[in-house]
């Protein structure tokens, strides 16, 4: 007799394509399993007009609140996560189970002129949803004005067409190609308009950028065991060491923190950017661990950063 997982996951194209690549794994590893998903509107589906940088806003799960009601009620077996967008605080009863293999986790330009950040005129726009990466533009190039954006890509994409004074907007590079963009080419299509696609290397990404991950419910032992399959030790080492840095600074998924973290064997390093109050300039700070305390690396960075 098959077994039987339901997955639940927003509506967007990206969540959908996502969740498609978590259940081509689970087949793949399990030959006698039945994998089915549930689409769940959740807040930040629906109240576009929330800002994604207000104090306090997104703390509480905009874009997992109803998943994870869901799945306490029982309607799925987990749920799918882009990780940068789940809290570091979960509700009792729910934990991060299995992270697959992470992508790329560079922040991309999709601008008008091949040169990137370099190319934006004095007093150019760029439209992002992310304080960190406003912040980080900020200080690398205090000249640029940027504003906010929301909705998903083919809509970033089309108000960038529409907008003619706009030099750029700044886009998750994992998320662009599990959509089906060739970041590498350098190009980006839309609506018949030619765009160039620059990895801003000097920015550091969110934390868990790139990662996908699966939540279920601590005493759901039998998903559990399911999901044990896909699960990526090497990447969950260092979302585990990311995310513990978030939550020892407080912030919630959408606070001002860049970091980078490189696996070599057993050994895990970090370098991390925070912005705070009103100083242009961040906190800078970098430390090395390894992968069987990732957390003990987070504690090290934030030691440097209240230096």
């Amino acid at each position: 007799m098959k077994q039987k997982i339901v997955l639940g996951t927003r509506g967007s194209a990206l969540a959908l394509a996502q969740t498609e690549i978590v259940k081509a794994m689970l087949l793949a590893a399990h030959s006698d399993l039945e994998v089915t998903h549930e689409v769940i509107r959740t807040t930040g589906d629906i109240r576009l007009d929330v800002k994604l940088n207000e104090p306090g806003t997104l703390d509480k799960g905009l874009f997992t609140k109803e998943l994870e009601e869901a799945l306490i009620a029982k309607r799925i077996d987990a749920a799918v996560h882009s990780l940068k967008d789940l809290p570091t605080t979960l509700p009792d009863g729910l934990f991060l189970s299995s992270v697959l293999p992470r992508a790329e986790t560079a922040d991309i330009l999709i601008g008008k002129s091949p040169l990137g950040l370099n190319g934006i005129a004095q007093g150019g726009i760029v439209a992002t949803s992310s304080e960190r990466r406003k912040r980080h533009i900020n200080w690398l190039r205090p000249d640029i004005e940027v504003i906010a954006i929301r909705g998903n890509v083919p809509t970033r994409l089309q108000k960038l067409v529409d907008n003619e004074a706009w030099g750029g907007i700044i886009l998750a590079q994992a998320g662009l190609e599990r959509l089906g963009y060739d970041v590498e080419s350098g190009h980006i299509e839309a609506e018949c308009i030619t765009f160039f696609a620059t990895s801003i290397d000097e920015m550091l990404a969110a934390p868990g950028q790139g990662a996908i991950g699966l939540e279920t419910r601590e005493d759901d032992t039998q998903t559990q065991a399911i999901l044990a399959a896909i699960n990526h030790e090497p990447t969950l080492a260092r979302v585990r060491a990311e995310r513990a840095l978030l939550k020892k600074l407080g912030g919630g998924c959408h606070m001002p923190l860049g970091v980078r973290t490189i696996l070599d064997g057993d050994k895990l390093f970090m370098e991390a950017v925070l912005f705070e109050g009103d100083r242009r300039e961040p906190h800078v700070a970098s430390a090395s661990g390894t992968t069987a305390e990732p957390e003990k690396l987070a504690e090290t960075i934030y030691a440097k950063f209240r230096q």
